[in-house]
């Protein structure tokens, strides 16, 4: 296997504690609306935590393969300082947005570079932001549609049911 640059390294470096970084913002998104009683919500982020350490291991068994030991740096706090479930929703749609932009990033210096294997590793990750960007735009979406609270709270339950039979479906 050839060598990884550093332009390649530092950009894979980076996305691996993106990611990680995702997971914190993505549970404390959970945890906010745990405290506002809407536990489909704060399932679906949790989902979302797990989902988003996935895509760091990938990118760090990725490194390791390569010969990189994959280096975690610290993780800011998160925000968790929301007036509404729509400020969540357009935080989680904030989040994907940056992180398609950053695996963008990698992959453009996985192509500079000619780095293959990299190339290959990121396709997987540009394809994902595609379903990622889709979920929040539906969620930012379906919460704005939801003008009171019993709406909202059928929103909520709708997600624990969505959630249900994607666990059902072995997704």
């Amino acid at each position: 296997m050839t060598a990884m640059s550093d332009a390649v390294r530092k950009e894979l470096q980076r996305q691996f504690n993106h990611e990680l970084m995702a997971a914190h913002q993505y549970e404390a998104l959970a945890w906010w609306c745990a405290h506002r009683t809407l536990p489909g919500f704060a399932r679906f982020f949790r989902h979302q935590a797990a989902e988003e350490r996935e895509h760091a291991a990938r990118i760090g068994r990725h490194l390791l393969d390569r010969g990189v030991q994959p280096v975690m740096e610290s993780v800011p706090a998160p925000r968790m300082d929301f007036a509404s479930l729509l400020e969540v929703a357009r935080h989680a749609q904030t989040l994907e947005a940056a992180n398609s932009r950053g695996i963008q990033t990698a992959y453009e210096a996985a192509v500079t570079a000619r780095d293959y294997p990299a190339q290959v590793l990121l396709h997987w990750f540009i394809n994902e932001q595609v379903e990622e960007e889709a979920w929040t735009a539906e969620m930012v979406n379906r919460v704005e549609a939801a003008t009171c609270a019993g709406a909202l709270l059928d929103l909520d339950r709708h997600i624990e049911r969505l959630l249900e039979s994607d666990k059902s479906a072995g997704h």
